[in-house]
């Protein structure tokens, strides 16, 4: 095992130095990612309907990032008896370039980020910003091998247009939905009231969705649940921070009641992990003006670092 950072005679505490995500070397050129994570920001949040802030989403979990980022080689899980996040290479390359009140090219922006990510052979995961940013990542996959999405949300998201928007928050599922290299959807905590009709719902399992509440995963537990997830496939994660409940992560313009705690989340995490390939990765819906504890962008550095800890502890 690697000596951790204190024996460089350096402390280093996590309110020092720049807030890269987990405090992770800073690469601002994206022709020169050597790693097997990279980090990128998407600070956009126009495709919101209500509450706005989550452009300050990837800034705010980069700060909370820092907590975990003690100078220890890996972190070490007493549970699990494991040490995840050894000699895993993280690198940080920065937020996509954010063009106001332009959709458009902003998600252009934030697809070359995560194609150059995925050209560097690395682990794409992405910082939102609101759940739109999720329409340009799921393109940037468009010339690799099929990926099966599963997402975690109290909402469906799957809008196909309203008054022209084809491209808001409400809408990322239903255009992944129509991506062929896209073969499946399995959509987790969905509940309550949102901008999707039952028109949409229909759709969605027209077009083979699993659609599972927080109660009915509650029901059927955690191992049930991933045996509904197809098995050996290319898995993509959606993790929108209003899944959790929002005694949690109350950091979020569309907060809903009834979701998931921390350890829900990341069980399936590390089941889909053990089941199959992780193969990207965004976080979306982090808006830290309603976040006053800090807890909601904890929770979000917290649940990310512990997913590529397992994706890298499964894949090693």
């Amino acid at each position: 095992m690697a000596a951790h950072g204190y024996n460089t005679g350096r402390l280093n505490l996590p309110f020092v130095g720049i807030s890269t995500f987990a405090k992770s070397p800073y690469v601002e050129n994206w022709d020169a990612i050597d790693a097997d994570v990279a980090i990128l920001g998407a600070p956009f949040d126009f495709g919101t309907q209500w509450r706005s802030g989550a452009r300050f989403g990837p800034r705010g979990i980069r700060e909370a990032s820092t907590l975990f980022s003690f100078g220890h080689a890996g972190a070490y899980d007493h549970e699990d008896d494991v040490t995840y996040l050894e000699n895993v290479r993280i690198v940080d390359i920065g937020d996509a370039d954010i063009v106001h009140t332009d959709t458009m090219s902003s998600h252009a922006n934030i697809e070359f980020g995560v194609r150059k990510i995925l050209v560097a052979g690395a682990l794409p995961v992405v910082l939102g910003g609101d759940h739109s940013i999720n329409i340009p990542c799921i393109n940037a996959f468009s010339d690799q091998e099929p990926i099966h999405l599963v997402q975690f949300d109290a909402h469906l998201d799957f809008v196909d247009e309203r008054h022209g928007v084809r491209y808001g928050h409400g809408s990322p599922m239903r255009r992944a939905s129509e991506k062929p290299w896209v073969t499946g959807m399995t959509q987790l905590g969905i509940r309550n009231v949102s901008s999707t009709a039952k028109e949409g719902y229909d759709y969605a399992r027209a077009h083979g969705s699993e659609i599972l509440s927080v109660r009915q995963i509650r029901k059927l537990g955690v191992e049930n649940v991933l045996e509904r997830i197809p098995a050996g496939k290319r898995y993509y994660l959606s993790i929108d921070i209003d899944g959790f409940d929002p005694s949690i992560a109350p950091g979020t313009g569309t907060p809903s009641h009834g979701g998931f705690i921390y350890y829900e989340v990341l069980e399936l995490i590390a089941g889909l992990a053990n089941r199959g390939k992780i193969v990207g990765i965004d976080l979306v819906e982090v808006a830290p003006d309603y976040d006053h504890t800090g807890s909601t962008a904890i929770l979000a550095a917290q649940i990310l670092l512990n997913t590529i800890g397992r994706t890298f502890a499964v894949s090693s």
